[in-house]
């Protein structure tokens, strides 16, 4: 029963304790001591057009392909 808790503090210690530690960041767009930082919004002016085009190519060229594909037809093996 001892080692069963030990075991079981340790694995807590190792999970939260990197947790805790990492939550030291400030807010976004502010400094450590709270001043603002210049520049644009925090993820602005992120170009998502261009990639969103190509994911959709991608995912209609693999539906046309799996749609081209003969069908194949399952057989019971005596």
């Amino acid at each position: 029963m001892k080692n069963r808790l030990v075991n079981t503090l340790a694995i807590l210690v190792l999970v939260v304790g990197p947790a805790l530690t990492s939550l030291a960041q400030p807010n976004p767009n502010k400094q450590p001591s709270g001043d603002a930082v210049g520049g644009g919004p925090v993820g602005g002016n992120a170009p998502i057009g261009s990639g969103l085009i190509l994911t959709i190519g991608m995912g209609i060229a693999y539906g046309i392909k799996k749609l081209s594909e003969p069908k194949t037809e399952l057989t019971e093996k005596e």
